[in-house]
Formats: structure tokens, sequence, C-alpha cells
């Protein structure tokens, strides 16, 4: 799968831009899923941004990097930021990383 399939798509449903991924997410293509989301923030500027991870089978140390760098900026443009359906695997990863401190994690729809 190429990186530009990596986003299965992207919906903003009231303010909210949800970004479904899909595949692995690690070195080979962290940085172009990072360039993609980042331009749809910046262009629609939504109030709030969730990665829905439901279809992610994999994610390493870059993965990780791309969620926390989403939530930075994010924060940084005053847009509220949670990650939504991760599988076991990938929840164990999060927890490991103490990323619940930062994200909210959650099972449940995106909307």
């Amino acid at each position: 799968m190429s990186e530009n399939e990596k986003i299965l798509k992207s919906v903003t449903s009231g303010g909210t831009l949800i970004i479904y991924l899909d595949g692995d997410i690690d070195h080979h293509n962290a940085r172009a899923v990072r360039q993609r989301i980042d331009s749809k923030m910046f262009i629609g500027r939504p109030r709030e941004l969730v990665l829905d991870l439901s279809r992610v089978a994999f994610m390493d140390s870059s993965g990780l990097g791309l969620i926390l760098g989403r939530y930075t900026k994010a924060a940084e443009l005053g847009i509220s930021f949670r990650v939504v359906n991760p599988n076991r695997q990938i929840r164990k990863i999060l927890d490991l990383a103490g990323m619940e401190r930062l994200v909210r994690i959650e099972t449940t729809s995106a909307i």
C-alpha cells in the first residue's frame, strides 16, 4: 500500500475533521501521512481533529511520533485532538508509551 493510501478517507462533520488511517504506520510512510494530515488541518481549520485507528494493523515509534506531533500541532492551532478505535495491539503500544497522559484515546465512534 502506498503512502497516499494510508489515509483511507477524511471526513469533516460539524467542525470535526476525522482522518481514517489504514494499514501499517511506520518509518516508511509516517512522514507522508503527517504531511497529508497537516495539510488537511491547516486548510480546513477544524475545531477538532480525530484520528481513527480502527484499520491500523501495526505501528512503530514513527507512528507514535506521528500521533504526538499531530497532538502538539493541533494544540498550537487551538484544535481539540483525540485518537479513537485502536486495536488491542496498538492500544498496548499507546499505553506503554504513556500516550494517554496527553492524548484522549477512546474506543467509540469518531463522531
